[in-house]
């Protein structure tokens, strides 16, 4: 059977239309759940069984991992030759055609990449040279500034336009904000060292710049393919625009509905203006779900359809049956806690595994009384938005010697590696970098070293990296290397070194699938491993964990069951949100987002917080429903359908039920229909 015929039989008409589409701009709006990945997955392997080679084919992910599952997928309807598509995330794209023409921008090819706290480093070293790391006076600190710096790139947006939008208090500072951001740029260069948001820079300078460069990259790629367009920044959209081609064969994926991370510079007009900026396209919607229930996505649908500025869908499904959502109102918020726990337990002993029960919640600090109710009981538990693989200390003190063998003029893996030697300080570290001669590591003059309590470490250390060098072809017989020497400060600097001996371990075995040092390395750096020994529980676990989870970090997720809980107006939306109204229709959109994480059940909490010390900052009262629930237009929409048992009205897509005692949680026959 071929791919078309396959297409014919497998995909729905909405569909087939995007994946036997051929020449042209093509826009595919695909509602939650309503098969994209599938979608994009036929199509490659319909281009390539039509003709098309496959390294023409260009397929831009916003993780390295689902542009790998992708070209699987198509491996497995096709055949191997779906895994020679050139597909990766923007950065990874960036990097390999930057190592490819770095001399036309100024750069060696074997420039290395900061990840966000290296980069932090970097800015506070310039923050301190400046005068600026004082307690005189309140200047923003590295992290701030680095989210400035990062979000003018991003956005094409002036320092003076960033400060005014999102730190106005530091409005005085503009200029030296400006100097420090000047600053950083130079050390930068002088280190060859780029930051994750310098990758994207450079390429488009390079695409802008140099003409014959442009042409081939258009000239390779016949075919643009970008999921989750709704994701990107301005410098993304920029690039797709450069790279395609005359015919403007652009395939742009994603969900308007689903835009929620403008706090990372994407921007939800992008996916607006994509008709705009390539004339004549074609615009799919995919609004059949494979998901939810119907019950769940009639509520989905109602609040995405209040939003100010959309494409137009409603989401439907062939699925029968489904209860509704499930609305309960606590008195507390350590009633609230109260009754998911109980409710994860009834729905452990009906069958539901733990890890197909998700606990969504705004922000991560939500759950705090939910956790301690959970261990409690104890019911086990991940939750997600912590520290990354690479950012763990221990991971960081490693890749910091893996960067001083690829770039001995690494300022910031100079001072971290140097630092854990006893008795060197940053001013130590600073001036033995001065000692050497550009790169070579064989020449440091090691007599300066002379009378000085570090000298054999350092002497051992610069020798270590030395031989190190030798090893870049080899990168897991180098980290093992490198390893020995790092032991004994590992084991000195951590008292639960033990526990994090695992991590070491790991990456050693990551070491192993790689070719060379820098390849291992930047991998390591665009895209990391997301678990540390530290942080994740015992792996004889008896079952697999609950899972509690920010909105942000659930969304391409799903889950048998999902309780949302704090709906709470000034929680969600944010009432840091509630002064801009583009920031209030995202709120509406990470609404949006949680309840259609949902299969089968679903449940929203609002407990009553306008007693709680733990809000008082906010200066709201906390009582009140959040207010993409509790519209007017909602409750007229679904008057025939209300269940309700409080005099009060409330959205007549819930199933109803208030608690507010104890005694309450103890469900009678009568009430447990309303339920699960």
């Amino acid at each position: 059977m071929t791919i078309q015929e396959q297409i014919l039989q497998e995909l729905n008409p909405m569909q087939q239309q995007a994946a036997l589409f051929n020449e042209g701009p093509l826009l595919v709006i695909a509602g939650a759940g309503s098969g994209k990945t599938k979608t994009l997955v036929y199509r490659v392997a319909r281009l390539i069984e039509s003709g098309t080679l496959p390294n023409q084919i260009l397929l831009l992910t916003f993780t390295r991992k689902s542009a790998q599952e992708m070209l699987k997928r198509a491996s497995y309807l096709l055949d191997e030759r779906c895994e020679n598509v050139a597909g990766g995330t923007f950065h990874s794209f960036a990097n390999m055609m930057l190592r490819k023409y770095a001399p036309l921008i100024g750069y060696d090819a074997q420039f290395t990449i900061l990840d966000r706290a290296d980069a932090e480093d970097l800015i506070q070293m310039i923050r301190k040279e400046k005068g600026f790391a004082t307690a005189e006076k309140r200047f923003p600190k590295k992290e701030v500034l680095g989210a400035i710096f990062g979000k003018v790139l991003n956005t094409n947006h002036s320092i003076q336009e960033v400060v005014t939008q999102d730190y106005p208090q530091f409005l005085t500072y503009t200029a030296d904000i400006a100097a420090i951001a000047n600053a950083y740029h130079d050390l930068k260069c002088r280190m060859k060292v780029m930051d994750y948001d310098d990758l994207l820079v450079y390429f488009v300078q390079l695409l802008q710049n140099h003409s014959h460069v442009r042409q081939k990259v258009q000239e390779q790629f016949h075919y643009v393919m970008v999921d989750e367009y709704q994701d990107t920044n301005a410098i993304q959209s920029e690039l797709i625009c450069l790279m395609a081609n005359q015919r403007h064969n652009v395939m742009a994926v994603g969900d308007d509905s689903q835009s929620i991370y403008s706090f990372r510079g994407a921007d939800f007009r992008n996916i607006m203006a994509f008709p705009k900026l390539f004339p004549h396209t074609k615009v799919i919607k995919l609004e059949q779900n494979y998901r939810s229930s119907q019950p769940i996505l009639d509520l989905t649908n109602a609040i995405i359809q209040g939003a100010k500025e959309k494409y137009s869908k409603t989401l439907f499904t062939d699925k029968e049956g489904g209860d509704k959502p499930i609305y309960v109102e606590t008195d507390s918020e350590n009633q609230q806690s109260k009754f998911v726990a109980k409710k994860i337990l009834e729905l452990r002993e009906q069958g539901v595994p733990l890890n197909q029960i998700a606990v969504l919640m705004r922000s991560g600090w939500h759950s705090n009384d939910l956790e301690i109710e959970l261990q409690a009981r104890h019911i086990p538990f991940v939750k997600y938005g912590g520290f990354k693989f690479v950012e763990a200390a221990h991971i960081k003190d490693l890749m910091a010697y893996l960067r001083l063998v690829v770039n001995p003029l690494d300022t910031i893996s100079w001072n971290r590696v140097l630092t854990l030697i006893e008795g060197i300080g940053p001013k130590a570290a600073l001036s033995i970098q001065g000692f050497l001669k550009g790169s070579d590591l064989k020449t440091f003059p090691y007599h300066v070293l002379d009378g000085k309590a570090y000298q054999q470490p350092v002497v051992s250390l610069i020798q270590a990296l030395a031989k190190a060098q030798m090893m870049m072809e080899a990168p897991a017989l180098l980290l093992e290397h490198l390893i020995t020497v790092y032991r004994p400060f590992f084991k000195d600097k951590y008292d639960d070194f033990n526990k994090r001996s695992g991590d070491l371990d790991s990456l050693l075995g990551i070491a192993q699938r790689f070719q060379n040092v820098e390849e291992f390395l930047t991998e390591l750096t665009l895209d990391p491993p997301t678990d540390t020994q530290v942080e994740t529980q015992a792996a004889h676990q008896e079952e697999a964990p609950l899972v509690l989870s920010t909105i942000h970090s659930a969304k391409g997720l799903e889950w048998h069951t999902v309780f949302l809980i704090s709906a709470v107006d000034g929680l969600l939306p944010s009432f840091q949100s509630l002064t801009d109204p583009g920031q209030v229709e995202e709120e509406r959109r990470l609404l949006y987002v949680a309840l259609t994480r949902a299969k089968q059940n679903l449940c929203v909490i609002k407990p009553n917080l306008s007693h709680s010390k733990s809000y008082l900052y906010t200066g709201m009262q906390l009582s009140r429903l959040c207010r993409f629930l509790d519209e007017s237009r909602l409750l007229k929409t679904f008057a025939d359908q209300v269940v309700l048992k409080v005099s009060n009205p409330r959205p007549s897509f819930f199933k109803h039920y208030e608690v507010d005692s104890q005694d309450d949680m103890d469900l009678s026959a009568s009430s447990q229909k309303y339920y699960f």
